[in-house]
């Protein structure tokens, strides 16, 4: 069994989007849950020397739970670039997450 959603939303001036997915998945009594979430924000700028642009982040959790037979993992990263189009300048702002749960199926009904 794999149960799958996808999300893509974008906002009506087209500056800001996110794109999220979600996976659901059962194979030999593990069960596991994926979710994805992508969030980018364009913002045009005049001069790129004068912005200051925010500093990368990183955060990665695992937990392991024996007496649950439960395991999770989470990661989210944060950061920015600058690009150029047309002669315009952007800075865009993104945050990448990433969430695995595994569970033993027995103990998903308990």
């Amino acid at each position: 069994m794999r149960d799958l959603l996808f999300r893509n939303l974008t906002s009506d001036d087209k500056k800001r989007r996110v794109i999220a997915s979600s996976e659901v998945a059962e194979r030999e009594g593990i069960r596991s849950t994926i979710h994805r979430h992508f969030v980018c924000i364009v913002k045009e700028v005049k001069d790129a020397a004068t912005v200051e642009k925010p500093a990368p982040y990183l955060y990665v959790l695992k937990e392991s739970n024996t007496q649950l037979h439960l395991q999770k993992f989470f990661c989210r990263i944060k950061g920015s670039i600058f690009t150029i189009s047309k002669g315009k300048i952007y800075l865009v702002l993104y945050m990448h997450s990433l969430k695995i749960s595994l569970q033993e199926g027995a103990k998903i009904l308990a």
